[in-house]
């Protein structure tokens, strides 16, 4: 009646040693998601902020490299904290000052081409009718269609750029703050190795890496501007200035940047010299951008940012989303930020980064010599004279 049990000792489920119930592991990445939600939402929420803080952050690392050389040279610390301080003001106050002049010059050609406008759409109607198309369709579409109202948008869009700096006042003292803790940031992050050098590690690394990636795109840039604002000045598009600036400035916006440049002089070379000139402008925009935006620079910038295209893109997209135009802008710096924060400073996450990161090679591993063994070896002294 009764089954035997078997023999043999009985296994008791138990808990561990510490008397605790360990987390789920499912729980805890539900945990970290609901976490990054809630951070998410207050980013979004104090943007204002947290993108001029993100740009004197970007920019102070930049320039960082004077107060090291100052130091290095025996200088005092303050000189090297005011060519750094004046090296950035210089740039921010040139960059405002050229979008300012270039935006009120944009606001007064814009009338000029009301009338241009109106033959190309007679054009357009023309066109459409020669091939059949319904006379009602065709005005439906030309009506709907008003190309000063699109360079009015783009107008809007520079203004809106413009006003990412616009809060100078706090941007210049957030740098000032920056620039008297760059005085003493080299002492500080030598004792944070002593005492975390995990910590030390990751900041090191998003600084030197921030560092390289703004040098490149800055160099690039400059490149890409002169060879984009020469060409347009040959075709005679207006405002070449403005177009080359405008290149400089979304050569720091990844994977769209290229786009978003070309759409403007592309639109004044409509309306200037009709459909081809447009398609010149598209065409050389293209044939520069490609070649140095997408087969030249990534060679110098992969080492520097450690991020994939696809990553890259998306932290474009979400950055953009948070901060509006100066996250588009920062994206990459941003990214390697949180990387740093999130799985650099940890050395059980850094397995991520191979994820995350561009293709890289892997060394053949070369195999070791192994040593001719002497034929004196493992011989007692007396023979050892005796051998050759």
């Amino acid at each position: 009646m009764f089954s035997k049990r078997p023999a043999g000792p009985v296994v008791v489920p138990t808990v561990s040693d510490s008397g605790h119930w360990s987390i789920p592991r499912g729980l805890i990445v539900l945990l970290g998601a609901a976490a990054t939600v809630v951070a998410v939402a207050g980013m979004k929420s104090f943007s204002g902020i947290l993108g001029p803080v993100f740009l004197a952050l970007m920019l102070t690392i930049a320039v960082q490299p004077i107060q090291d050389w100052a130091q290095k040279r025996g200088w005092p610390k303050w000189i090297g904290m005011l060519g750094a301080l004046v090296t950035v003001y210089l740039i921010l106050i040139g960059l405002v000052a050229s979008l300012v002049v270039s935006t009120a010059q944009l606001a007064t050609i814009l009338p000029e081409y009301s009338d241009k406008m109106g033959e190309l759409l007679n054009q357009a109607r023309t066109s459409l009718a020669d091939f059949g198309v319904d006379t009602q369709q065709i005005q439906n579409t030309v009506s709907s269609v008003d190309l000063t109202k699109v360079l009015a948008v783009v107008e809007t869009a520079l203004q809106s750029l413009l006003g990412v700096l616009s809060d100078l006042v706090f941007i210049f003292a957030l740098l000032l703050f920056m620039a008297f803790d760059g005085m003493s940031i080299r002492s500080r992050l030598g004792i944070l190795a002593e005492v975390r050098p995990e910590i030390s590690y990751a900041l090191s690394t998003f600084a030197s890496g921030t560092r390289k990636y703004l040098v490149v795109s800055t160099v690039f840039g400059l490149i890409v501007a002169v060879l984009d604002g020469g060409a347009l000045w040959l075709m005679g598009i207006p405002l070449p200035v403005l177009w080359a600036l405008l290149s400089f400035i979304t050569n720091y916006i990844p994977n769209i940047g290229f786009v978003i440049g070309v759409i403007p002089p592309a639109l004044l070379g409509l309306l200037q010299g009709g459909p081809w000139l447009m398609l010149w402008v598209i065409v050389v925009y293209s044939v520069i951008n490609f070649v140095i935006q997408s087969i030249i620079q990534p060679k110098f910038v992969g080492d520097a940012v450690g991020i994939s295209v696809t990553m890259t893109f998306l932290s474009l997209v979400f950055w953009s989303w948070v901060l509006g135009a100066l996250g588009a802008l920062l994206a990459i710096p941003l990214s390697l930020l949180v990387k740093a924060v999130l799985l650099d400073i940890d050395p059980t996450t850094r397995w991520a980064d191979i994820l995350i990161s561009g293709p890289k090679e892997v060394p053949k591993e070369v195999p070791a010599e192994v040593p001719e063994e002497s034929p004196k070896e493992g011989l007692p002294e007396s023979l050892e004279k005796d051998l050759p």
